[in-house]
């Protein structure tokens, strides 16, 4: 029994929003997915999905993207992603009452596997816009999309912290947790995100949705500060689900 990620699937089975404007990766990944996935996931494993599922604004419009999710191997957690519209943040307990023994949908909850304790949230980081000078440095920013997403991280911190109390209450002090946004943006170093990681002694963070090779290193890669941070965005794997836990 081994615990997997792969991030921003960006399905489009009901939706017209081909995926292949972003690049040759991307390139009918769906079968990607499909191949590399039942290559490496095995029925009794685990794979946490971390956002950006489907392109589908409503459920009506996911139920074949949510149905291709559901029928790949193993236990499938979803986090949710700045672009899964489906996704009321207030029906997250419907969404799991209906999809209950099938798909289990993480925010504000937490999930079990063996002695850790799965959790997440979308989290949020600010990306800019950043003013540059001729050299390239960082000499401004748009206060305005700052202060409004300092509300954004407050908003989701709390919905992680509701994930750790969750899953403290129920005995465990094992934690891998998961984000959709990377926990730091390119001018930081620490976050709220990371530091409610090592708050918690949080074995890894797993995220995604840095896309193209240009932003894959827009965050933490590799181990920081005691923390194992891991990118899993499907075109940075090449739609390959990344080994967490064995």
């Amino acid at each position: 029994m081994a615990l997997y990620a792969l991030g921003d699937l960006h399905l489009s089975f009901q939706a017209d929003k081909p995926m292949d404007v972003m690049g040759k990766v991307w390139k009918r990944h769906e079968r990607k997915i499909e191949k590399y996935v039942n290559r490496i996931v095995k029925p009794e494993d685990t794979l946490v999905l971390t956002g950006d599922h489907s392109w589908g604004r409503k459920l009506p419009e996911c139920e074949q993207d949510l149905a291709f999710i559901e029928n790949l191997p193993g236990r499938k957690i979803l986090l949710r992603g700045n672009h899964d519209m489906f996704w009321d943040a207030k029906k997250t307990k419907q969404l799991n009452e209906i999809f209950k023994d099938r798909l289990f949908f993480l925010q504000n909850n937490f999930y079990a596997y063996k002695d850790y304790a799965l959790v997440g949230a979308k989290g949020y980081t600010f990306e800019g816009p950043f003013y540059l000078d001729r050299r390239g440095r960082i000499v401004g920013w748009d206060e305005e999309r700052e202060a409004r997403a300092k509300k954004l991280v407050d908003r989701e911190m709390g919905r992680l912290r509701e994930s750790f109390c969750q899953a403290k209450t129920a005995g465990y002090k094992k934690f891998i947790m998961f984000l959709h946004y990377p926990p730091t943006n390119i001018m930081e170093q620490t976050s709220p995100f990371t530091e409610i990681a090592e708050e918690n002694h949080v074995t890894a963070v797993v995220y995604s949705h840095c896309h193209g090779e240009t932003r894959f290193g827009d965050s933490i890669r590799g181990s920081f500060h005691g923390v194992q941070y891991m990118l899993v965005s499907g075109d940075y794997l090449n739609f390959h689900p990344a080994l967490v836990l064995e």
